[in-house]
């Protein structure tokens, strides 16, 4: 589940019927027809730390114990990891401070002395972000800790000549269900608005100055559609 969108223009509306945004990604065509409603609380700027999802591969060391240190351990698809002594532990949703926080509390419970151990994410294979439109190379991008709306796009070696940096779109699934905001990217880079964080599943839209825009092109698809402002 990702945190609702609340920065910038906020489509609201209901009983869609069809999603017809001429250029607009495929994957968005194919989300759920309707639009709901979201909280004022996120996207916001990265500022939180990421969080373990499953698939990622975790390198685990625990200082002068080298038999329980061990290297690109996968976490499950149920979010678990297992470790010598320890066992089966919940990594996913925990930072990695907060892992090596706990195992050391499991093995200090039985076995070591103040135990030191560090977490670090190998590979976060469990975030991925799509960029599509008017990037120079659009596609899907791994997401390694904390990553902005400006560094997504710079993935995607940037806007092309025929973008119109005013408007991209962030598309979040929240609850099942597909919300949209649109960004001033042109503002952001120049430091006069927040940039916010993209989170795994994220899609990214850069318009196209040549072509509808994905904005308009809702607008006109859709006949009970509100756009809310949170600048």
């Amino acid at each position: 589940m990702g945190a609702p969108l609340a920065t910038g223009r906020l489509l609201v509306c209901a009983g869609l019927a069809a999603l017809a945004i001429g250029s607009a990604s495929p994957m968005l065509a194919a989300a759920p027809e309707t639009f709901a409603r979201t909280e004022t609380s996120a996207i916001s700027p990265a500022e939180t730390e990421y969080r373990i999802g499953p698939l990622d591969k975790l390198d685990i060391t625990v200082f002068e114990v080298k038999d329980l240190s061990v290297q690109k351990l996968q976490v499950d698809a149920s979010g678990r990891i297992i470790l010598p002594l320890i066992g089966s532990i919940v990594a996913k949703g925990k930072t990695t401070t907060e892992l090596a926080d706990e195992i050391a509390a499991r093995l200090g419970e039985k076995y070591l002395q103040s135990p030191q151990v560090s977490v670090t994410v190998a590979e976060a294979l469990s975030r991925k972000v799509t960029v599509e439109g008017a990037v120079n190379e659009a596609g899907v991008f791994e997401l390694k800790g904390r990553t902005s709306l400006l560094e997504a796009v710079a993935r995607a070696k940037g806007v092309s000549k025929a973008a119109n940096p005013h408007h991209v779109s962030i598309v979040r699934i929240v609850d099942g269900t597909p919300h949209a905001a649109s960004f001033d990217l042109a503002a952001i880079g120049a430091g006069k608005a927040p940039d916010p964080e993209v989170e795994g599943d994220d899609i990214v839209i850069v318009d196209s100055s040549k072509a509808k825009s994905f904005w308009n092109g809702l607008v006109q698809a859709l006949p009970a559609l509100y756009v809310l402002n949170f600048l």
